[in-house]
């Protein structure tokens, strides 16, 4: 394969992760102002700042807006053309990527993200987005869904479908990480308890960002603690947006690529893989407490960016 279709069809997959990701994380958070009001919560304009700080585009914001609010929040994240991290973006970013691999995809991939990208460029997107945000959101995770089932069945299972797998889990991963780091490091309950009203709301407001409230209360019977949400999120080993399943996932597709049998290495993105997803598969969730859940999610991080770059380096040079 062409270094330049692997590198196309392992950034479609990133941007579309992105963009589902980013609506997913907006949906919830207008949940969560909801909630905040109805529990008396101070000011839920605060409740937009952690959102930024998630998704790593403080900066920019406020060089655009003055005011931290809702409505300056959701319109830069979800259509702010300047904003490389922004839904729009991503979808055109992933659209460009797929428009140089048309050889690669099948018709059906194409036709699904080519209309995305047209609706979020046309007038309907904003009033529907004016009309019902989170129906709005809900809609794109939807379509994004979708498109991520179009793909895995309409297209041939080869080289281009696993960079298209390593792009997804490595991207998915990397946001269940920040997620859950930002709740757990700086979303601390503000004049209350651990355990309290407010540090439950948001503690699952970090499950549905993940898509994984149904899943985790089948297993917790009804109980909402940072330490089994973390476990659950961190080491479940066949949910699949934990990040032991995204490694696992990421780390399959990369030997299926290179044709090496695991538990053994080709290249250096291999090798790293092949070290996060067993420090993932021995690691208990007391240990990662003891070392520090910040310092291991950030670690973790770091080593999801070295295997990006490695990859980069083996495959897309």
């Amino acid at each position: 394969m062409l270094s330049r279709v692997a590198d196309s069809c392992f950034w479609l997959s990133r941007y579309i992760e992105r963009a589902e990701s980013s609506s997913r994380i907006l949906d919830v958070n207008m949940q969560l102002v909801l909630d905040f009001e109805a529990l008396n919560y101070s000011d839920s304009n605060l409740q937009w700042i952690p959102i930024l700080a998630t998704l790593e585009d403080q900066e920019l914001f406020h060089q655009l807006h003055e005011k931290t609010t809702g409505d300056a929040v959701m319109e830069f994240i979800t259509f702010e053309k300047s904003n490389p991290g922004s839904i729009l973006a991503s979808v055109t970013h992933a659209r460009e990527n797929a428009r140089t691999v048309r050889e690669q995809i099948s018709s059906e991939m194409w036709e699904r993200l080519n209309r995305l990208y047209l609706y979020l460029q046309s007038p309907d997107a904003r009033a529907s987005h004016r009309e019902s945000p989170i129906g709005f959101y809900r809609a794109l995770v939807e379509n994004l869904h979708s498109f991520q089932g179009i793909t895995d069945a309409t297209m041939t299972h080869g080289e281009g479908w696993q960079f298209l797998q390593v792009g997804k889990f490595l991207e998915r991963a990397d946001s269940a990480s920040r997620v859950l780091d930002f709740k757990y490091h700086v979303l601390l309950p503000q004049d209350e308890k651990v355990g309290g009203n407010i540090d439950v709301t948001q503690w699952l407001a970090v499950l549905r960002s993940c898509s994984a409230m149904e899943a985790y209360f089948k297993l917790s019977h009804g109980r909402v603690t940072s330490w089994e949400v973390a476990e659950f999120l961190i080491l479940h080993d066949s949910f699949p947006r934990s990040i032991r399943f995204c490694v696992d996932a990421l780390d399959s597709a990369l030997h299926r690529i290179s044709g090496t049998d695991r538990g053994h290495f080709e290249n250096e993105a291999e090798r790293l893989s092949g070290l996060l997803r067993s420090n993932l598969d021995f690691a208990n969730i007391s240990s990662i407490f003891k070392t520090g859940l910040h310092q291991y999610l950030e670690e973790s991080r770091n080593r999801l960016g070295g295997i990006s770059n490695a990859l980069a380096e083996t495959y897309c040079r």
